[in-house]
């Protein structure tokens, strides 16, 4: 006999990113078996046209609701809505807060996110990510003069990881991948403005990726992708192209991400006068 799970809507309410609420909702869950949470996220509710909309989804889908929210007038109005509804509405830091404000003989500060110090530096890193997802293998081509850094080269050269890294350091790094000297938009990528960094690989070791990669994938790997003639004359090609436009490369063969992010970040502060 099979058990089966319980399947519950679980709304998560926060004035800041939620990571607070998730953290504890889904520690406490764990503690039960057999059952499956439907969640329902809610960041960086701040005000009350933003509860009214929670409180119909809620309604919509009753379940438990779980919050953080320091301002007490967003909490009244998410309690009483939670109280004409019928459900739970659990505030998960509450019990810690006033046992640390009786103890300490201090108000609690009614600051929303003030465990995530929203700096500048941290709103940099979210922009960089933001534009990263949106500029990846080649998006969006027609704003990527808004980028920091254009990392190029063929298929399976961890453009996209490196680009993923750079972000966390707030660095807006666009990736646009070598297919064939035909479908490579070279002269807007040269136009646009922003440092060109070109990504190659030896060919055998390229190969050797994308067989591996296509076998995960279970696909045909009798494919020009894997074909080690192909693939040899695609990676020449690219090289071509980067020495012409006078592109720094890095051969990332036996480089960590960590170690190319690292290169890249020396050239990008060289090409703007930080070194």
């Amino acid at each position: 006999m099979h058990s089966v799970m319980r399947p519950f809507h679980l709304h998560l309410i926060s004035d800041s990113t939620g990571e607070t609420v998730s953290t504890i909702a889904r520690a406490t869950i764990s503690q039960f078996e057999m059952v499956e949470p439907v969640e329902h996220n809610w960041a960086l509710v701040r005000t009350i046209q933003q509860i009214d909309k929670v409180l119909v989804s809620v309604a919509e889908d009753p379940g438990v609701v779980m919050y953080t929210l320091v301002e007490p007038h967003l909490r009244a109005a998410l309690e009483g809505g939670c109280r004409e509804i019928g459900v739970p509405c659990v505030n998960v830091l509450q019990g810690a807060m006033d046992v640390l404000s009786r103890t300490l003989e201090v108000e609690v500060g009614q600051l929303p996110g003030r465990q995530h110090a929203l700096n500048e530096e941290y709103y940099r890193r979210i922009e960089a990510m933001q534009f990263v997802l949106g500029h990846d293998d080649g998006q969006m081509l027609s704003k990527i003069s808004g980028a920091d850094v254009i990392l190029v080269g063929v298929s399976r050269t961890s453009k996209t990881p490196t680009c993923i890294y750079l972000a966390n350091r707030g660095v807006k790094a666009a990736n646009v991948p070598y297919v064939s000297q035909e479908s490579f938009p070279e002269t807007e990528i040269a136009e646009a403005g922003p440092l060109v960094i070109g990504l190659t690989t030896s060919s055998e070791r390229l190969v050797q990726i994308r067989r591996n990669r296509l076998s995960s994938l279970n696909q045909d790997r009798s494919t020009d992708y894997v074909d080690p003639d192909s693939v040899k004359l695609e990676v020449a090609e690219a090289r071509r192209i980067f020495n012409r436009r006078e592109w720094p490369v890095i051969d990332v063969s036996r480089r960590s991400i960590e170690e190319t992010s690292a290169t890249i970040l020396e050239l990008y502060r060289d090409s703007r006068g930080d070194g």
